[in-house]
């Protein structure tokens, strides 16, 4: 195996160690808070039904739970872009299974 191939091997690795244990998480982590914070608003918003300010802090709950849960998603939608435009599909799923059907030629350079 030449020097070059085995450092496209080890550059797939540690893109898809990054994504599986950093980033993917972290998405869903956030995309969870952001969640809770939709809910909390939500509830806020319906149990003070007589109260206008806490309805009004409910309403900015509600937002800022749904922008959060918007950024997450295009966050996630745009590491999915990235790595299709770049090509990293391949190489992303040989490195998991490197005895996969086309994974021979995954990681030569052209």
């Amino acid at each position: 195996m030449t020097p070059q191939q085995q450092a496209a091997i080890e550059a797939g690795k540690f893109v898809t160690k990054v994504n599986e244990f950093i980033l993917f998480p972290l998405i869903a982590l956030l995309s969870a808070v952001a969640f809770l914070v939709f809910i909390y608003g939500s509830a806020q918003y319906i149990m003070n039904a007589a109260n206008d300010t806490a309805r009004a802090e409910g309403k900015k709950h509600i937002t800022y739970g749904i922008i959060g849960l918007t950024v997450m998603m295009s966050a996630f939608a745009l590491l999915q872009l990235a790595s299709g435009t770049f090509g990293l599909n391949t190489q992303l799923n040989c490195a998991d299974k490197p005895t996969a059907s086309g994974c021979d030629t995954a990681f030569t350079l052209p």
